[in-house]
């Protein structure tokens, strides 16, 4: 941090902190408590109040009228829009005081709409997404957009969604030179038996299934808003079929991600170990049928996105 000769202040603002980074510019009527902390290179706009204990990184923007309260932590990059309003007390009363203050910290990245509201305690992930008006009462996973009140998660950034049957015909078409982007996961061709008495799915092992199974479990009646998932895996291969109904899986291998929608048994996804996987979007009347190459073994989740990350970064360096 610098000195305030290093960064721009408006004569109206009032501005207690001596921490301040260069470049940092503080705009009219705004209001900054002496033990804040504020990075390098920051918009903060007219009427913006920070409580003392409040950590704000670099390049941050803070648009008029939010309120920056104490336990609340800003990484680098992050937006705020306009009035947006965060709160550090679940059950406030007049001039009854927690012993400490529930921390809030909102990650690298991350942007959030006008007038939305963020509850205690909450983590908002990197590069997550909160629509105006929002009133986020969970914490939001990396990348994921959300919106309404409470917020639900509607999608993921840079995720492009393709029909999974589309993925299917365009590998036939190119004799198989086209499939996701996503490093470790193929789309098979299920085949289809119809008949009078019925119709059948199959598959074998070695044609359109690519590990012996140890495993199945059947995800259903989930909440259409709900989000499953949300890991990847060190080791175990899966295979998902979407029995009945719809749903969505998002695939991510650390640099590019794609979201794949299945509404059909003619179709089976293949995940390698190291892809990390999201389903949600799931119709009320969905099947999802998945199979896995080893029995359950809690130390093979990556449940942490950020942990999945360094991980595929060393990886890479092999």
């Amino acid at each position: 941090m610098s000195s305030q000769t290093n960064y721009f202040r408006h004569p109206h603002a009032l501005v207690e902190t001596e921490t301040i980074g260069a470049r940092t510019r503080v705009w009219a009527f705004a209001h900054i408590l002496p033990k804040a902390v504020i990075g390098e290179d920051c918009n903060i706009c007219d009427h913006v109040f920070i409580e003392n204990d409040v950590s704000i990184g670099n390049r941050v923007t803070v648009k008029c009228g939010v309120q920056l309260w104490d336990g609340i932590t800003i990484e680098d990059d992050v937006f705020i829009g306009p009035n947006a309003t965060f709160t550090n007390d679940m059950f406030p009363r007049s001039k009854h005081y927690p012993e400490a203050f529930s921390r809030t910290i909102v990650r690298e990245g991350a942007s959030i709409g006008a007038n939305a509201t963020i509850l205690p305690g909450l983590t908002i992930g990197r590069k997550a997404m909160i629509g105006a008006g929002a009133v986020v009462t969970h914490d939001v996973p990396p990348n994921a957009t959300v919106v309404g009140n409470p917020a639900k998660i509607i999608g993921y950034v840079d995720s492009p969604r393709l029909e999974a049957n589309a993925v299917i015909a365009l590998q036939q078409q190119t004799a198989g030179l086209n499939p996701p982007r996503v490093t470790g996961v193929t789309v098979y061709q299920m085949p289809i038996i119809t008949d009078l008495r019925g119709n059948l799915s199959v598959g074998e092992i070695g044609k359109n299934l690519p590990f012996e199974p140890q495993r199945y479990f059947v995800v259903f009646d989930v909440p259409s808003r709900e989000v499953r998932g949300e890991h990847a895996h060190k080791q175990l291969h899966q295979f998902l079929v979407c029995l009945r109904g719809e749903c969505s899986l998002v695939v991510d291998d650390g640099t590019h991600r794609e979201e794949l929608h299945l509404d059909s048994p003619s179709v089976g996804v293949h995940l390698a170990p190291m892809v990390w996987g999201i389903q949600y979007k799931f119709s009320r009347d969905a099947l999802l049928l998945v199979l896995a190459s080893d029995k359950y073994d809690p130390d093979d989740y990556i449940r942490d996105y950020d942990e999945f990350e360094e991980l595929v970064a060393r990886l890479k360096q092999r």
